[in-house]
């Protein structure tokens, strides 16, 4: 059954939280959710066994830590997103495409946050089935869909309730098919892909 624990608020984020939460980041990206345990996390930081189980003294504590960890850098590069359009209202001068190339700008720079990118694939997976891994993850995500949205709006065109969202998902998708790729080929497909969808999905419906 999937687990409903209510998730915690985070702990002060010390220089050794952060050093175990970067090295469950890396566990993961390498071996999956299923390779995060207390000892893969110490073994990869270099530091004595049961330093994790001290920070973290559950698998399910280690998880929820490293989402909420996961959530929050993610979040700064959004908020960072929204501050940068901020300085191009509607109405100024090539506000349309300088939008877009913020806008992608941000997805192409995940590409090069690759543990980043393969941890949050991974623990969004595991929220299809935590409940409280996934509260963590959706207020990040609901911040992305509202400053997609308001990309969406400062090129001027209209687009429906749920445009912002569907893009973000798109954008979810396009990620996880540019990590397939050659890394040579991975920025100038989700480049061309990401332009495309923010084209046809801010287009007037007939």
């Amino acid at each position: 059954m999937p687990s409903v624990t209510a998730a915690p608020s985070q702990p002060a984020l010390t220089p050794r939280r952060r050093e175990l939460l970067d090295a469950a980041l890396h566990v993961v990206a390498d071996e999956g959710l299923r390779g995060l345990t207390h000892r893969a996390v110490d073994r990869r930081a270099g530091l004595p066994e049961g330093t994790c189980s001290a920070y973290f003294r559950t698998r399910e504590a280690l998880q929820l830590g490293l989402t909420q960890y996961v959530a929050a850098r993610c979040g700064d590069d959004v908020a960072a997103l929204a501050e940068q359009l901020a300085e191009h209202p509607v109405g100024s001068p090539g506000v349309e495409e300088r939008v877009v190339e913020l806008t992608v700008g941000a997805f192409e720079s995940w590409l090069e946050e690759r543990e980043l990118l393969l941890a949050r694939i991974e623990l969004s997976m595991e929220a299809a089935r935590n409940a409280a891994l996934a509260a963590l993850l959706t207020e990040y995500r609901q911040r992305l869909v509202a400053v997609v949205d308001g990309s969406l709006t400062a090129r001027g065109k209209p687009h429906g309730e749920r445009t912002a969202e569907m893009l973000v998902a798109a954008s979810d998708g396009l990620l996880i098919a540019a990590l397939q790729k050659p890394v040579m080929e991975r920025h100038s497909f989700l480049d061309e892909s990401l332009r495309l969808i923010l084209q046809s999905l801010s287009e007037p419906h007939a």
